[in-house]
């Protein structure tokens, strides 16, 4: 799939964010997720792919270039999870945009807050986009997580 402006709900200079389901966006996420979490992080495959996905809303972060560079995907009962975005364009601007997508996907339809496990080195840039710590550190996939949270505002 390539990017397109109908799907697309937030975009930064040089990205841009495409939402669809599993099937739509299974091509561009799948080797981005494996990439970032089987071959660097070593999270055992069998962890890395599960039914979640099927019923998620995902999205895909592309370069000015189209290439896909980044992932994240929106559960139904508002969890975040599976963000990844490759390391050679960490640190520009694409984990923030996939970020604030997902965060609108939840307002929009509805949910009176997102969740997420956040990895302990990545907890400072979670709490930078508005989510609090809840609860202790605990380990997944071999790898310390601590649960966050973001509560919207009725309007």
């Amino acid at each position: 799939m390539t990017p397109d402006a109908n799907s697309s709900l937030d975009s930064a200079p040089d990205f841009r964010f495409v939402i669809g389901d599993w099937a739509q966006m299974a091509n561009h996420a799948k080797p981005i997720r494996y990439e970032v979490f089987v071959l660097e992080q070593r999270v055992p495959l069998a962890l890395e792919w599960d039914e979640m996905d099927a019923v998620s809303l995902h999205v895909v972060a592309y370069d000015t270039s189209h290439q896909p560079i980044g992932t994240a995907r929106l559960l139904p009962d508002g969890h975040i999870g599976r963000m990844a975005v490759r390391q050679p364009v960490r640190g520009q601007g694409a984990g923030s945009g996939l970020l604030r997508t997902l965060l609108k996907l939840a307002q929009q339809r509805g949910d009176a807050a997102v969740l997420l496990h956040a990895q302990l080195q990545a907890e400072n840039f979670y709490r930078r986009h508005g989510f609090l710590r809840d609860g202790e550190e605990f380990i997944e996939a071999g790898i310390a997580h601590v649960c966050m949270r973001q509560d919207f505002s009725p309007e």
